[in-house]
């Protein structure tokens, strides 16, 4: 069951919708469920200064985009790509210990979602692919 904490973050619809405006953009499917993201991310003088998404996903995957994109504006690109890397080794390890800058992920992840993993962090792969991270 869902938690209503992750249905309130995911209905707040602030960032949805692209604009065809971005310096950055990706889309990416998750392969296990069907989720599917797009992203679009203006970044200027190595801040970003916005992310617009849309979504064919599950409640959960809404809820991570939705915290993402709240959270990046005048984010320090470089201090991002550094930050999203630990998402790597949580999705390797499956572990809900989730960089302090990005703690508020945590409240997505518990015993009912935590075999649900790969939808919360779909929003930040495709960060890696829209900054061209292979790590």
């Amino acid at each position: 069951m869902i938690d209503t904490k992750i249905i309130k973050i995911a209905s707040d619809t602030r960032f949805v919708g692209l604009k065809n405006r971005y310096t950055h953009k990706a889309s990416i499917k998750n392969s296990l469920c069907g989720d599917y993201i797009k992203i679009e991310l203006i970044v200027e003088n190595k801040k970003v200064k916005s992310m617009r998404y849309e979504t064919e996903s599950c409640v959960l995957c809404e809820a991570s985009a939705s915290l993402l994109a709240n959270k990046l504006k005048n984010f320090d690109i470089e201090h991002l790509k550094k930050e999203i890397l630990i998402f790597k080794k949580i999705k390797k390890y499956k572990k809900n210990k989730f960089p302090i800058k990005f703690k508020e992920f945590e409240q997505l992840l518990n015993k009912n979602t935590i075999n649900r993993l790969n939808c919360v962090i779909l929003p930040i792969e495709a960060l890696f692919k829209a900054f061209k991270i292979n790590e």
